[in-house]
């Protein structure tokens, strides 16, 4: 993005989404739509054939302190998606415990069919996903 200018620059403009999983191994739950009112209805969609492994939740809030904030503050649609905390935050995240040996292989390997879906669907749709406006708030990121 142009900072200055706040404009996108033309290879932003190709660009249909970016998915972001950045909360350790925990099971898919649902994502965040980032205020993006118009995904809702596209995500509850491509959410239905996983309503038994227990990803169904679309919520139109915002979530913070991932990777996918720089992209949504430049006006690339990014989301994150909700997963089960399980310790992560309060006993792994950026530890000496933040290793294999506390992989949940269950739910990484739900999350990775997840995410795979939602990048192949949004890869064959006919349009980009929509964007928000593009907004002149400095970008602040809640995890540097």
């Amino acid at each position: 993005m142009d900072a200055q200018k706040y404009t996108l620059k033309p290879e932003q403009a190709k660009i249909s989404a970016y998915f972001n999983l950045d909360n350790g191994s925990g099971k898919i739950r649902g994502i965040f739509a980032q205020n993006n009112t118009a995904v809702i209805p596209i995500f509850t969609e491509w959410f239905k054939p996983f309503h038994d492994s227990g990803a169904s939740t679309v919520t139109i809030k915002n979530t913070g302190a991932t990777d996918h904030e720089s992209f949504d503050w430049a006006g690339i649609p990014a989301f994150e998606f909700m997963q089960d905390p399980l310790d992560y935050i309060t006993h792994t995240h950026h530890s000496n415990m933040d290793s294999y040996d506390h992989l949940q292989i269950d739910d990484l390997k739900q999350a990775s069919i997840i995410v795979a879906s939602f990048v192949y669907q949004s890869s064959i749709k006919p349009a980009l996903l929509a964007r928000k406006p593009l907004t002149k708030e400095p970008f602040v990121c809640g995890d540097l």
